[in-house]
């Protein structure tokens, strides 16, 4: 949608301007003395005044000439001729003794006046002159004050006209300043709007502007597209189904994306599914943000919505697959865990081989909880995982020891050293097994993610209401923008370290799960820190976790 603006009206330049007032200034004086000659006629007086007619006679050339003169290609000097022949003729009229004649002299003078300063003399010389010339040829002529008075009128309307025009000059000049430059926003406001509408129409995800009338102003070809190819796109009537983020609840007419921005709402990443065709739908995330003008006032809202079908689909394929793989990975597990235990429950075992498939089979029961815990995330939200934890009093700290002796050869294979020293017995109330799982975690991407020669150092400790364990490493470290999005589900840094993306946040979920919260700061190329803050009782942990999966 492009939307133009007008560009102001053009003023006439002078030059065109100088036909119309040359006609105008002598249609007028011609009309006052015609009408002044055919009122003589009845009343007999003109037969008195023989001069008046020839007077008369020279105003009416002058406006014929006015008319056929194509003033605005002579110079503009060439014009005051008929003003100044307007000055002859008043003066022949004059001479008849016509009572008020003297008065048309105001007429050139206000015409000549506005042509400059030269004209303004040549106006009031002009016309006092003719004025005075034309009382010599006055019979019975008697000197009073209206010799006086009137060259006295006629300067002061002189000078009056000289101003004004000069001030009306001055004007339109500034108006025409002001006029240009208006056009020159204009044109540039219009440029930008153009480039604006061409980018906007360009991208991939449709763009849509609400006024504050309701009324929509704006909307991008992307948009446009959306709306063709979604009957339900861009309705508020209800008459299409769309569905909500799960793809399965039926969204209210009232919660339409559409009916929401038109009340003045605004809301983020809002995913919908909508009905293309009866066996085909489409997810768009949707994001409204409210706009204000200058003064502060609402402007509207802004709808800019993506197509994110392609993304959806991916990602319930790819929980689907993994779901599938951890699933067919149990039962294996499972039989394995159970020969191993009937092993172990033989008697003629020996002592070393027992110690040996006690350690095989303790770590077939941690890969069948973390293999449980990968199909719990591939079941769960985008971004969470369903666990349960049956927290019991448990000593965090013996938990944290034992994880950091079982991986103690992995790490010794690369020169690490894992510090204990600061693991004091730090009372809980957590579920052993999933925390151990959260500790085994941790400790192995301190591990992976470690140099060679490198250290690990574990602590915890408790205040009574909260424990805590850390798991500082002198690894690789992680930017800003990592540390951000570490605990998405199949999230990974660029480290070059094969992994799932799915260890941290399984942990992080498991934390949750108890009521604490797993943090993590980060420098990159010096290390990075794991705090896992849990309830050191069961009256510590928040009510919001308490009905937690």
């Amino acid at each position: 949608m492009h939307r133009f603006f007008d560009a102001p009206r053009r003023q006439l330049p002078l030059t065109e301007l100088r036909d119309r007032v040359a006609a105008n200034n002598q249609l007028l004086l011609t009309g006052i003395v015609a009408a002044i000659f055919l009122s003589g006629i009845p009343s007999g007086w003109l037969a008195g005044a023989p001069q008046f007619a020839p007077g008369a006679v020279i105003v009416v050339v002058a406006a014929v000439a006015s008319l056929a003169v194509p003033w605005s290609r002579l110079h503009p000097s060439w014009v005051a001729v008929i003003p100044l022949l307007d000055i002859v003729a008043i003066g022949l009229m004059r001479t008849s003794d016509v009572p008020g004649i003297g008065l048309l002299w105001a007429f050139p003078t206000m015409w000549l006046s506005s042509m400059g300063r030269l004209g303004f003399v040549a106006a009031c010389v002009g016309s006092i002159s003719a004025y005075w010339i034309a009382l010599l040829f006055v019979p019975e002529f008697q000197l009073t004050w209206a010799v006086i008075v009137l060259p006295a009128v006629v300067i002061a309307i002189g000078a009056s006209t000289y101003n004004a025009t000069r001030r009306f000059l001055a004007q339109r000049a500034l108006l025409d300043r002001q006029a240009e430059r208006l056009t020159a926003a204009l044109r540039y406001a219009s440029r930008q709007e153009q480039l604006l509408t061409e980018v906007l129409d360009t991208v991939d995800f449709g763009v849509l502007r609400v006024g504050a009338d309701g009324e929509i102003t704006f909307v991008n070809d992307a948009l446009g597209r959306f709306q063709q190819r979604i009957p339900g796109f861009g309705r508020v009537d209800g008459g299409e189904q769309i569905f909500a983020a799960d793809g399965e609840t039926p969204l209210a007419a009232e919660d339409r994306p559409l009916s929401r921005i038109i009340r003045g709402e605004s809301f983020s990443d809002v995913v919908l599914w909508y009905a293309v065709s009866d066996s085909r739908r489409a997810a768009l995330s949707l994001t409204a943000r409210r706009m204000r003008d200058a003064d502060g006032n609402p402007a509207g809202v802004v709808l800019v919505a993506r197509d994110v079908t392609d993304e959806r689909t991916a990602l319930k394929a790819r929980d689907s697959l993994v779901a599938s793989v951890s699933h067919e990975l149990r039962t294996p597990l499972t039989s394995i865990i159970g020969y191993l235990e009937l092993v172990l429950d033989t008697e003629d075992v020996p002592d070393s081989v027992r110690r040996q498939v006690d350690v095989a089979y303790r770590n077939s029961e941690r890969l069948l909880s973390i293999v449980s815990g990968i199909l719990a995330a591939s079941t769960a939200s985008r971004m969470s995982a369903e666990v349960t934890v049956s927290p019991v009093i448990h000593d965090v700290g013996s938990v944290v020891r034992a994880a950091a002796s079982d991986l103690a050869p992995v790490a010794k294979e690369r020169a690490i050293r894992v510090d204990t020293s600061d693991v004091d017995d730090t009372p809980a109330f957590i579920d052993p097994a999933r925390i151990r799982q959260v500790v085994d975690n941790l400790i192995s991407n301190a591990i992976k993610f470690n140099r060679d020669g490198g250290a690990i150092v574990l602590s915890s400790s408790t205040d009574g209401d909260v424990s805590w364990f850390l798991v500082r490493d002198t690894g690789i470290g992680l930017t800003p923008e990592d540390q951000e999005r570490l605990f998405e589900r199949f999230f990974r840094a660029e480290s070059g370290v094969a992994g799932t993306g799915l260890g941290l946040a399984i942990s992080r979920e498991i934390v949750r799960a108890h009521g604490g919260d797993i943090t993590v700061t980060s420098t990159k190329g010096t290390g990075t820190t794991f705090m896992v803050r849990l309830p050191a009782h069961a009256t510590a942990v928040p009510e919001s976790s308490e009905d937690a999966p």
